[in-house]
C-alpha cells in the first residue's frame, strides 16, 4: 500500500494497489472539486510535489500536455502512484465528507505502519 500526502493540510491517505489518487481520496472520505472523473476535463489537476505516478488509461494531450507532466501536474482521476506521493491542491481545500471512511483509512495506515516496523525489526 502507498500513501498520498495532501498539501497544505498534511492529510495522509492510504491507497490500495492500483487505486487512483482521486479514488483513494474519495474512499478515505475526502473530496475536492472534480469534473468528469474520466480523464476528459482536467478539473482534478493538482501539483505532484514528490513521488511518481503512472496513468491507468490514455489521456488526451489537450487535457494533460507533455509540458504539464514534465512540470509536475497530475491528473488525479487517472494517476496511480508508483510509491508514496505528495500532492498540492490548487486553490482548493480538501473536505472531509465521510468521517467513518476516514477512521477506516487511519486504522489501515496504522496496521501498515506496524507491519513495516515488524519487518524492519526482523531484519
Amino acid at each position: 500500500m502507498v500513501t498520498v500526502t495532501v498539501r497544505p493540510t498534511g492529510e495522509v491517505i492510504h491507497l490500495d494497489a492500483d487505486e487512483t489518487v482521486l479514488g483513494g481520496l474519495y474512499n478515505a472520505g475526502f473530496a475536492y472539486t472534480v469534473g468528469c472523473r474520466r480523464g476528459g476535463c482536467g478539473v482534478c489537476k493538482v501539483d505532484l510535489v514528490a513521488g511518481e505516478v503512472t496513468y491507468n488509461r490514455p489521456i488526451a494531450a489537450n487535457v494533460l500536455t507533455d509540458e504539464e507532466r514534465a512540470g509536475g501536474t497530475c491528473l488525479t482521476c487517472r494517476a496511480v502512484p508508483n510509491g508514496d506521493v505528495t500532492i498540492a491542491l490548487r486553490d482548493e481545500e480538501l473536505r472531509l465528507i465521510n468521517p467513518l471512511l476516514r477512521s477506516i483509512n487511519e486504522r489501515a495506515r496504522a496496521r501498515a505502519e506496524a507491519a513495516r516496523q515488524d519487518r524492519e525489526g526482523a531484519s
